[in-house]
């Protein structure tokens, strides 16, 4: 996955969490992952800083992707009437 997507992402997934209501600990993870990947995407890909630690923000935003993944499909699926 590109790191324009996984922002997206982690942006859409933060907008939907906070809707949802969804445990404060999972927003603020959602919520520095889709922050960090926006401050690196205005950095050079080559630059000191992205090299050292994009792959640590990659890593934690899909663990916090896939919590909310879990959390959304235990907590709201099936739940929501649909129109």
């Amino acid at each position: 996955m590109d790191l324009s997507h996984l922002r997206r992402e982690s942006r859409t997934a933060l907008e939907l969490a906070v809707i949802a209501m969804a445990p404060s600990d999972l927003v603020d993870r959602l919520a520095v992952a889709a922050g960090m990947l926006e401050a690196l995407l205005e950095l050079p890909t080559d630059s000191a800083p992205v090299i050292a630690i994009l792959p640590r923000v990659v890593a934690r935003a899909r663990s916090a992707l896939e919590d909310w993944q879990a959390w959304h499909r235990d907590h709201l699926e099936g739940k929501i009437p649909r129109s």
